[in-house]
């Protein structure tokens, strides 16, 4: 067992406590694709509605459906198995025929619609997802929900990997570390394993930043990162007009996704982070054999946040780009 810390916050402890997961449907999320189907193509896309089921395996269900191999099954991201989600599945269709969707049947997922396109469905083909969560429980004064929650939707969050990635008592980094000694894991594991590692790492880089008070601006030899895009560019001078793309959240400090290479950044930033995973060497040196380095935005924006306390449920209502994890937001706002 791996145990997992639990990263320093940046707007300190918080006063309220509350559950969340108390249902399916107190976490809801949509997926929001970066794209709408042509309508006309080799491949059915399906609007499905699941709860109690992961991604992966609804793929497999999928193509023994359709009687296709499993790769020809696409989808743009990792939908959390306790919870009620939304997501785009591509299937390619084995004949001009096409497959009778009507006849699929899985306990806890609806096809809500269909439509046909082109192209696979390819990992990370949409701009984020769309969040309904309840937390309940919740025994603290309208005043400090608010004042957490205003904070929240102005500075945004630390950009942490959720618990998730690191697997139930941290499973997937130990299989990481299994990995870098030398054992032999099936494709699937083996991903998993080398995502597990590259996010704890990342989390103490950033766990750094959130100390320092340096995770939300900008410093000369950083790395910043366009706001929902793999772009980013180095800051060698930090000017006005950087400093007010920062500010508006279009760019934000980037840490790195250890692998091998030359890391782009200088200075500080540098030191910073080769001092932050200095004490994890194994993981360190297993990613520089297996991937490149490539970088991450440290902060989150938490765009069109919405709330309503009724009673002792607070109904949260936002958006994330991809890749940010709903309960990096929840752990700022409340204790769960």
């Amino acid at each position: 067992m791996q145990t997992i810390p639990d990263w320093t916050r940046t707007h300190g402890t918080p006063e309220i406590q509350g559950h969340i997961r108390q249902s399916a449907s107190d976490f809801e999320v949509t997926e929001v694709l970066d794209y709408a189907p042509s309508g006309a193509g080799e491949h059915d896309y399906l609007w499905l509605e699941k709860q109690g089921a992961n991604t992966a395996w609804i793929a497999g269900k999928l193509a023994g459906h359709a009687g296709i191999r499993e790769s020809d099954v696409g989808f743009a991201g990792l939908k959390d198995r306790n919870a009620l989600t939304r997501q785009w599945f591509s299937v390619r269709r084995p004949s001009s025929a096409g497959t009778d969707w009507d006849s699929f049947d899985l306990p806890g997922v609806r096809i809500l619609g269909q439509a046909r396109h082109g192209r696979k469905l390819r990992r990370g083909a949409h701009s984020g997802n769309k969040f309904r969560i309840a937390l309940r429980g919740v025994d603290a004064p309208a005043t400090t929900v608010n004042e957490r929650l205003d904070l929240i939707r102005v500075a945004g969050v630390p950009n942490y990997f959720g618990a998730q990635r690191f697997g139930r008592d941290g499973n997937n980094l130990q299989l990481a570390t299994d990995l870098f000694a030398g054992r032999r894991l099936r494709r699937n594991k083996r991903s998993i394993a080398l995502s597990a590692a590259r996010s704890y790492l990342f989390n103490h880089i950033l766990q750094h930043r959130v100390r320092e008070g340096s995770w939300n601006r900008l410093i000369p030899g950083e790395c910043a990162c366009l706001d929902g895009s793999n772009s980013i560019f180095v800051v060698d001078e930090v000017d006005q007009e950087l400093q007010k793309r920062c500010v508006e959240m279009d760019i934000h400090p980037g840490g790195a996704l250890w692998g091998r290479g030359e890391s782009a950044c200088s200075g500080d930033i540098l030191s910073l982070e080769q001092s932050a995973v200095a004490p994890f060497e194994q993981l360190k040196k297993g990613l520089e054999t297996q991937m490149d380095q490539s970088r991450r935005a440290l902060r989150l924006a938490v765009r069109d946040l919405q709330w309503e306390l009724d009673a002792q449920t607070l109904w949260l209502d936002f958006r994330l780009t991809r890749g940010g994890y709903a309960t990096a937001v929840l752990r700022e706002i409340a204790n769960f």
